[in-house]
């Protein structure tokens, strides 16, 4: 069963572009993936189209090689842009095989080891910046039936905060523990904004607060910047979604500091590849919480991987609080009942891509939200062409 074509969609959400792929065999079975990254979906949609000849004609079942061709014959590092076409196409033949064997992806990496998988919710947090909006806002999530979220309570913070916009991030933070009581479980996103003195300081404001894990609280590429910020903290740091190889997650994890990876599946060269990490992660007695800010796609490409993971703890969502038609670009997305994941129904990632849907939603110009300029987390693309 041989690869005969590449088929790329950009989709328009609001707030970032989404970009699936296709691949078609010659034996009439497709598969879907994706591969979104931000702003730069489309840059990441002409990297598949520009390797796509080095994989033409390669047998479906060979994703080992698929990536190796792609991550070393493709002689350029690429980072993220590389990595995200890499992934779409991993994680497409994966549902293409899962199609062809009539199994759920989850059955084919090491079969299932959970039943249901625990949903923490993001992008609830859509209000005005004042502790009353949050902890109402808050109170919805737990109405629904969730008992994890997550949040970024600092703004448009880059690097440090004033005095004033320090007290409002932890009122905000206050503010939720109180409307969902002490048993929910509360990330704060940190975005990596902060440097290592400044995180450090926040990060003691939030200990009263128990949060369950403080996630990126300074940039990624100084691996010893974010350890000194977690041996410094009594919360749990979690970081690892910007990291695009499974050697950068070596390397973090040789420091034994950071044991909550939220590994980006897409940076990880897709389904096989985070399985892989997944496991160097285990070998290090830490926890696993895939990044899920893109698409539907994505977000059924994490189920399976946590399905079949033993160390996989929580998975992100945004699916309740993303555009309402997000779930209709697929054929068919796992329903969340009092705050899990049911499973993937279906073989292959159990779902396919809608056309006439994705053609509603045509690739938007506008500049992607951007996470350094006010009222972002309304997450309205008028924010970035208001800055054009």
């Amino acid at each position: 069963m041989k690869i005969t074509e590449i088929t790329t969609y950009l989709v328009g959400n609001p707030w970032k572009n989404w970009l699936f792929v296709k691949i078609d065999t010659d034996e009439g079975i497709h598969g879907i993936g994706e591969g979104s990254l931000g702003h730069l979906s489309k840059t990441v949609e002409a990297a598949v189209h520009e390797m796509k000849p080095f994989i033409l004609g390669l047998e479906i079942f060979q994703t080992e090689t698929l990536v190796t061709r792609l991550t070393r014959h493709v002689y350029a590092d690429g980072g993220q842009i590389k990595m995200c076409a890499i992934s779409a196409l991993e994680i497409a033949c994966w549902d293409a095989i899962g199609k062809a064997l009539g199994q759920p992806i989850y059955n084919l990496v090491g079969g299932r080891v959970h039943e249901r998988i625990p949903a923490y919710v993001n992008g609830w947090y859509r209000v005005p910046r004042t502790p009353e909006a949050f902890a109402q806002a808050a109170k919805k999530v737990v109405a629904k039936g969730y008992f994890a979220m997550k949040f970024d309570p600092f703004g448009s913070a880059m690097t440090r905060l004033n005095p004033q916009d320090e007290d409002l991030a932890i009122d905000l933070v206050a503010a939720v523990r109180e409307a969902v009581g002490p048993h929910v479980l509360m990330a704060i996103e940190a975005h990596s904004r902060f440097s290592p003195s400044t995180a450090v300081s926040i990060g003691k404001r939030l200990e009263p607060y128990r949060p369950a894990w403080f996630e990126e609280p300074v940039p990624h590429q100084n691996v010893p910047a974010m350890l000194e910020v977690a041996r410094r903290l009594e919360i749990p740091i979690a970081t690892g979604e910007s990291l695009s190889s499974k050697q950068q997650v070596a390397d973090l994890l040789r420091h034994a500091a950071a044991d909550i990876i939220n590994f980006e599946p897409l940076h990880m060269g897709g389904i096989l590849g985070s399985r892989k990490v997944a496991d160097m992660v285990d070998a290090h007695y830490g926890t696993v919480i895939p990044h899920a800010a893109q698409g539907p796609i994505c977000t059924l490409a994490c189920l399976h991987i946590d399905i079949s993971t033993p160390n996989s703890w929580l998975q992100e969502t945004f699916e309740d609080f993303n555009e309402p038609w997000g779930r209709d670009l697929l054929t068919k997305f796992p329903r969340i009942v009092d705050g899990y994941f049911e499973l993937p129904d279906g073989p292959g990632i159990g779902a396919d891509l809608n056309l006439e849907e994705i053609k509603r939603h045509p690739y938007h110009e506008n500049p992607d939200v951007s996470l350094f300029e006010d009222d972002w987390h309304f997450r309205r693309s008028e924010i970035g062409r208001a800055h054009v």
